[in-house]
């Protein structure tokens, strides 16, 4: 590939950091208006948590269409697509019927499907190989940037009395308006073409799948950053705010600033360990690292509450828990070359597959008793809950093979 196309793809890449930012604003944004969107709905507020878990829906299953579609149509019109879908979910949001929102909310999901698919393919054909997972963390800090924004700047407009129609209407516009420059900027191109000596011929629609969930390490991949993942998505993005209030009788301000701390905690957490991930040519011990951090400080948060603030140690979670994103660049590197775009999917689908099936379940278990049980002892289990998920991540992660530069260089040497 000449370095004219490269830089291209670089600039491509950039104007999908636009949309990966702005599938995090959309995603965390509800937790913050959470009254005013039960009032706008018509509905309860366990209604509307699940009205906004909706969007693990879509996102989980669109994923796989994401990869595919990155691999066979190319980063142009699968980018395009993706972003025109969440333009139009957001603006869905202006409804004031339930079900408006229910729609509304399914195509943001899916429409953020294509985000970080997209971005990784981006980067993958703009960066080089020695500077990917450094890429793909940068990309996950910018995400975190639109989930801090989500939360950090958000809560305070609602709180100074924003109408949140005014929110939807331009986030609507802004996303729909990065679609078309998406689209215009990014490199056309034919079908994903493998390395010499990498069999593609039958390779149809299905066959990326195929290969890719047919290697045991794409499974574990998935497994272990849904796992890692879902105390951010489901309980510092959604529920969080609601379980500070009520739980530790935090006042509004006070519960979004510290539950957007874990999103901020990514801003440095992910390109910081991704940087590390290359540096020493490794990924599992840094995977293993960024585990053992945030189950620290979540210790800390329950145990030990006295010894800094909450902001503090949900801030600790967050750098901790952009490990989530090392399992990304692992998958890649445990797939052929030909597969990347559904590599990436692949993994979306399991990670947010997780997402999907915990959420009802924390729901169930600690979100319905929330009014009837708050107080230390219902925070202290809530967050076990989550303690143990990434106890099992780290368990799992002992049967993932190192992908590493070091573990490449010495599987060439043996």
């Amino acid at each position: 590939m000449s370095v004219s196309l490269k830089r291209w793809y670089v600039i491509a890449w950039l104007f999908g950091l636009v949309f990966y930012f702005l599938d995090y604003v959309v995603r965390s944004a509800p937790a913050v208006m959470i009254p005013e969107l039960v009032n706008n709905f018509s509905t309860t507020e366990l209604k509307l948590v699940s009205l906004i878990g909706t969007y693990y829906y879509t996102y989980s299953t669109c994923s796989l269409i994401a990869g595919i579609a990155l691999d066979k149509f190319g980063g142009k019109k699968s980018l395009f697509a993706g972003a025109l879908i969440l333009g139009v979910g957001c603006l869905l949001f202006l409804a004031s019927a339930y079900s408006g929102g229910v729609v509304g909310r399914l195509l943001q999901g899916a429409g953020c499907a294509f985000a970080f698919p997209g971005c990784v393919y981006l980067a993958s054909k703009g960066f080089s190989s020695k500077s990917l997972a450094t890429a793909v963390g940068f990309t996950q800090c910018i995400g975190m940037l639109g989930g801090t924004a989500g939360q950090f700047v958000v809560g305070p407009w609602v709180e100074q009395g924003v109408n949140i129609d005014t929110f939807w209407l331009w986030s609507g516009i802004i996303t729909v308006i990065t679609a078309f420059c998406l689209f215009f900027v990014t490199p056309g191109e034919k079908q994903a073409e493998a390395k010499p000596g990498e069999n593609v011929k039958k390779v149809g629609y299905l066959e990326p799948y195929k290969i890719v969930f047919k290697n045991p390490q794409s499974w574990l991949c998935g497994l272990i950053s849904g796992l890692l993942f879902a105390p951010t998505t489901i309980f510092a993005m959604t529920w969080g705010v609601a379980f500070f209030q009520k739980d530790k009788g935090f006042l509004f301000h006070d519960a979004a600033i510290t539950s957007a701390m874990v999103a901020f905690g990514w801003v440095f957490g992910c390109p910081v360990l991704g940087f590390i991930t290359d540096k020493i040519g490794r990924r599992k011990p840094v995977l293993v690292g960024g585990a053992f951090l945030m189950i620290l400080s979540f210790l800390q948060l329950v145990y030990l509450p006295e010894l800094y603030p909450a902001k503090i140690s949900m801030f600790i979670f967050g750098l901790g828990s952009g490990a989530a994103m090392i399992p990304y660049s692992i998958i890649k590197e445990a797939n052929p070359d030909y597969v990347k775009g559904s590599a990436t999917g692949a993994i979306n689908f399991i990670t947010f597959g997780v997402t999907t099936l915990v959420s009802p379940l924390f729901s169930r278990w600690f979100g319905k008793s929330l009014d009837a049980s708050s107080g230390e002892i219902h925070f202290q289990h809530s967050i076990l809950f989550w303690i143990a998920g990434i106890v099992l991540a780290v368990l799992i992660s002992l049967l993932l093979k190192e992908t590493g530069s070091k573990a490449q260089a010495q599987a060439l040497t043996a």
